[in-house]
């Protein structure tokens, strides 16, 4: 199954809000906290972007403006182009000014994170860590520890988007295994994470990606099992007079 990637900075989203409809203007409106506001609008404008290329369809606001990403009941992002469900699934992240979209073209279970390689605590490894995932980290090397940690975090966030729970559910339902000695040309890692039940019956165990670069551990996760993710490229279009009057 191919996954789709995108990857935006705040410098990229327009200082403009015509590429958002209605509904989203209105929802970003409703935005008391700056920082809160501005992760908003570049994950929307990722999303929107990486779409772009998905549906074939121009990069263009008016376009823009068509595709609506809107929060399902259980908060994950759903997709409608021209007030229809689009036939795609998407999963957002963003840390630390950065936006990730990943976008599979089937109903799938699928789940994208973001995190800094940084120090943590050895009360957040036993808060948030299975047993499995501290004697991983106990055996890492003082050099490996913060980016084994981030890996294992972005891991857990991805699956718990996946199952369409994020952090409703308890961290230490899911474990995270990293296997990484399998890789790709573009350096994205094999993973596998399993998770262990609570309100769903029986286990159950996603597989997907992980890459370290620029500071940053990107995963993504998937059921059924995903190819390495496919980097988009957004083509620079030069409109003619008839596209801008869509």
């Amino acid at each position: 199954m191919n996954v789709y990637w995108l990857e935006q900075t705040e410098a990229d989203v327009p200082a403009e809000n015509d590429w958002l409809n209605a509904n989203e203007a209105a929802c970003l409106n409703g935005m008391r906290f700056a920082k809160r506001r501005g992760d908003w609008r570049l994950g929307r404008w990722t999303a929107k972007c990486a779409l772009s290329v998905i549906l074939d369809v121009p990069p263009l606001p008016p376009v823009f403006k068509k595709i609506e990403i809107c929060a399902a009941p259980s908060g994950a992002p759903e997709v409608f182009f021209e007030g229809q469900p689009a036939a795609v699934t998407i999963s957002i992240s963003h840390r630390c000014n950065v936006s990730a979209c990943a976008v599979a073209m089937s109903d799938v279970k699928l789940g994208c994170d973001l995190e800094m390689i940084e120090p943590r605590s050895d009360a957040f490894v036993a808060d948030y860590f299975t047993l499995e995932e501290q004697a991983l980290v106990a055996h890492a090397s003082a050099a490996d520890r913060p980016r084994l940690l981030a890996l294992l975090w972005s891991g857990k966030e991805s699956a718990l988007k996946a199952l369409r729970e994020g952090l409703r559910l308890d961290t230490r339902s899911v474990i995270v295994i990293p296997c990484a000695t399998s890789f790709d040309l573009y350096g994205w890692s094999q993973l596998r994470i399993r998770y262990t039940g609570g309100r769903h019956a029986g286990d159950q165990v996603f597989h997907g990606w992980w890459q370290p670069a620029d500071n940053i551990v990107r995963t993504v996760v998937a059921a059924p099992p995903p190819h390495p993710p496919v980097r988009l490229r957004i083509p620079v279009y030069v409109p003619d007079a008839d596209s801008l009057c869509v």
